[in-house]
């Protein structure tokens, strides 16, 4: 009986200890199964957040994107139809107003020349008079006939080119419509000569001590 007794306790105590041990293996499976939990719930907020990021992405480079293509579009219908009713040199041929060439010169003069002298025209400067006539009307019409003509006729760049195919389409339009503002030659002229300058600041044509604006490019 005593030999049964003691055969029997082994039992016992591995059953205990099988009973012990049951609690710490279920508590551990249920700690992986909420460590799982949790990280695909880092997961999931790692891919809405990605998602979230590009969606900003795309968003911010709509805006430059439309303005890209604007400027694209305004550059392509100014270059051609500045070249219908404008003169522009032969593709077969280089231009002979390249930079440093006589000719390139004498454009050069003869633009900013006659932008001083439609100047002086428009305010009354040179032959004076009470009325509107002749003299003034030239004057404030000087920029468009001759200044940007001269300055397209030479071997320019890209920029600069599109800047004047640009004057040479928005100038007119301007002249038109400022006399319904304010019948006056010195502003119609003042109005050329600010747009002029937009226009090239605007192509990058004028530099500035910071960097900004570009006077390179190809050549058309």
């Amino acid at each position: 009986m005593e030999m049964s007794v003691l055969r029997c306790k082994p039992v016992a105590s591995t059953v205990m200890l099988c009973k012990g041990l049951r609690p710490a293996f279920i508590s551990r499976k249920v700690d992986g199964n909420a460590l799982c939990c949790r990280l695909s719930r880092r997961e999931d907020n790692k891919t809405s957040r990605t998602r979230a990021s590009n969606n900003n992405n795309e968003q911010n480079s709509e805006p430059v994107t439309v303005q890209l293509d604007i400027d694209k579009e305004v550059t392509r219908f100014a270059r051609n139809a500045a070249t219908t009713f404008a003169p522009r040199a032969s593709s077969a041929t280089k231009n002979p107003a390249y930079k440093g060439s006589t000719l390139y010169t004498v454009f050069e003069v003869q633009a900013w020349a006659a932008l001083i002298v439609g100047g002086l025209l428009s305010f009354n400067v040179i032959f004076p008079s009470d009325h509107p006539d002749i003299a003034r009307l030239i004057g404030m019409w000087s920029i468009w006939m001759f200044t940007v003509p001269s300055l397209r006729a030479r071997d320019c760049s890209a920029p600069e080119k599109d800047a004047l195919n640009t004057l040479f389409l928005a100038i007119p339009v301007l002249n038109v419509a400022l006399p319904f503002v304010w019948k006056s030659f010195p502003f119609i002229f003042s109005a050329d000569c600010l747009l002029l300058a937009a226009v090239y600041v605007w192509k990058g044509v004028i530099s500035f001590p910071n960097g900004t604006g570009s006077t390179g490019g190809d050549t058309e």
